[in-house]
């Protein structure tokens, strides 16, 4: 049986495998949280973690005529979770939003908007309609 040559290598792999593990897990309780506001504002959501061939979109919710694509940012502040929305990703949430339009017809109809859910610790998270 072959032994690893560089130990510390193999630490370094499992330490960044550990950590894609939580930033997931953070992600995915974000993204719940994220959902849960929504509801409360009147939202019924759609769809969550809605991947396309463009990229993902978080969530997917309708409020009366309105089809909210949403983006949601954890972040240790509020200027961090601004400044982690780029121009890039605001183009990719565009992209995959048309093509669930595409394989969503009957939601056509609805005012199409682009929002943000910012999450920072120890404070109620922070709903921007048309962030993006």
């Amino acid at each position: 049986m072959p032994t690893n040559k560089n130990p510390r290598k193999a630490e370094t792999a499992v330490s960044q495998h550990r950590q894609r593990q939580r930033r997931y897990r953070s992600g995915l309780t974000a993204e719940r949280i994220a959902a849960f506001w929504l509801t409360l504002k009147g939202y019924r959501i759609l769809g969550t973690r809605v991947r396309t061939p463009a990229g993902e979109i978080d969530l997917v919710a309708v409020r009366a005529n309105r089809l909210a694509f949403v983006d949601v940012k954890r972040r240790a502040n509020r200027q961090e979770a601004e400044a982690a929305v780029t121009a890039r990703q605001r183009q990719r949430v565009r992209g995959a939003a048309n093509l669930w339009l595409a394989r969503n017809p009957r939601f056509q109809d609805r005012d199409i908007c682009f929002d943000l859910v910012f999450l920072v610790p120890r404070q109620w998270p922070r709903h921007i309609t048309n962030g993006l």
